[in-house]
């Protein structure tokens, strides 16, 4: 169901309806073309569905951009390699957006989703640390274990720290899996904000700029209580000021695409 907010004029909820729908033509044939096509990069060495990966991303914002309007800042010091990334999540964008701006992440998912065909073959082979839910402390060894091996081979780790999307407004539910990767791997966590949910709200993609910005790394060595009060105060706070920032834009109606 289509729902916009009450800033949009009737024609531009249509334009935008259209552009949405014409993205998801897009990203469609692009997402079907470049998985029948990099099929035999599954058994191939894992750094070429890496940059298959990296593609697929690319193209998708390059549609977004055009298509739907949609651009996107990159703000703060983006992290090297080695470290604890723990970002907000609040749509499909994130997964992207962080996927190319990172070197070759270790991205903690849920195990279902090794299971959805091409998707699940592609994150599988790219070295993605799933985790299953129900396991509960075998599943935090094995992800810690998993982390330990992806560092090892000098690449970073991207944690969603509350599991799943939530909408700009919705309250903070941290889980404890990135304290408990925090303090077995020993490495600075890198908090990162988003305002994506304004934009990228399902089917419907406003046009208008999405921030993606990584705060002040947190060092490693804090008590887990302390450090996840820490991220949740930085993610949450940087998150609400681009949030407010971004529906300040779309209310003002201002030229937010260029």
């Amino acid at each position: 169901m289509l729902s916009l907010s009450k800033h949009e004029a009737p024609l531009q909820v249509i334009v935008t309806f259209l552009r949405s729908a014409i993205f998801f033509l897009w990203f469609a044939l692009v997402s079907a073309a470049i998985c029948i096509v990099f099929l035999p990069a599954l058994i191939l060495p894992r750094k070429i569905t890496v940059w298959m990966s990296r593609r697929w991303s690319a193209l998708n914002f390059w549609g977004l951009r055009v298509i739907a309007g949609v651009r996107f800042e990159v703000r703060g010091r983006v992290p090297a390699n080695g470290v604890l990334v723990a970002a907000k999540h609040m749509s499909m964008w994130d997964t992207m957006a962080l996927y190319l701006a990172l070197d070759d992440p270790a991205v903690v998912l849920k195990r279902g989703l090794q299971f959805i065909p091409f998707y699940g073959w592609y994150i599988t082979k790219v070295g993605s640390i799933a985790i299953d839910r129900s396991g509960k402390g075998s599943a935090v060894r094995k992800m810690v274990a998993a982390a330990r091996r992806a560092l090892a081979q000098g690449r970073s780790i991207l944690i969603f720290p509350e599991g799943t999307r939530k909408k700009p407004d919705a309250a903070p539910d941290y889980k404890p899996g990135v304290a408990a990767l925090y303090n077995q791997l020993g490495v600075e966590c890198v908090p990162a904000a988003l305002n994506s949910g304004l934009f990228w709200t399902g089917f419907i993609k406003r046009p208008g700029r999405i921030v993606l910005e990584f705060l002040e790394p947190i060092p490693p060595g804090l008590r887990s209580r302390d450090f996840m009060k820490v991220l949740q105060d930085r993610v949450e706070s940087g998150s609400c000021e681009l949030v407010a920032e971004g529906r300040a834009l779309l209310e003002r109606g201002s030229d937010v695409t260029q």
